[in-house]
């Protein structure tokens, strides 16, 4: 693959409005939450900002964020074993980051999205103190 067409096909590629964010939106918005999102004041550009409960969501992609990295890095060329890595090193500092300033971040994997939505939805409204925590423990 050429370079130019290898820089056609990653541009095509979304960062912003993906599938899994608009299904937590989805699962959201009937609660009457609003939220800022990929707010670029924030470490990482968090895909969902509630700024008065102090909670940031990411909604990050199992391929491009590595879910379970370890068990499939070795079947990836070295530039992407390379660029996932990088990925995941930089969601660990921008978390860090969050954090001392104060913010709760709850990460959540698409497959979660998808294999479970009631779940991935109360773990962010017990973040936001919708729902107490043991809704999410049962």
């Amino acid at each position: 693959m050429s370079p130019e067409t290898r820089s056609a096909v990653m541009a095509r590629i979304k960062g912003k409005d993906t599938l899994p964010e608009r299904q937590v939106a989805a699962l959201l918005s009937p609660h009457g939450l609003s939220w800022e999102s990929h707010a670029a004041d924030l470490p990482g550009r968090p895909d969902l900002v509630f700024r008065d409960a102090k909670v940031v969501v990411f909604v990050d992609g199992d391929f491009w964020h590595g879910w379970r990295f370890p068990q499939w890095r070795d079947k990836l060329s070295v530039e992407w074993e390379a660029k996932i890595k990088r990925n995941r090193e930089r969601d660990v500092r921008n978390q860090r980051k969050l954090r001392r300033m104060g913010w709760k971040v709850v990460r959540l994997w698409e497959h979660q999205i998808c294999d479970n939505p009631d779940s991935a939805k109360r773990r962010v409204l017990v973040a936001l103190g919708l729902e107490p925590l043991m809704e999410l423990l049962t």
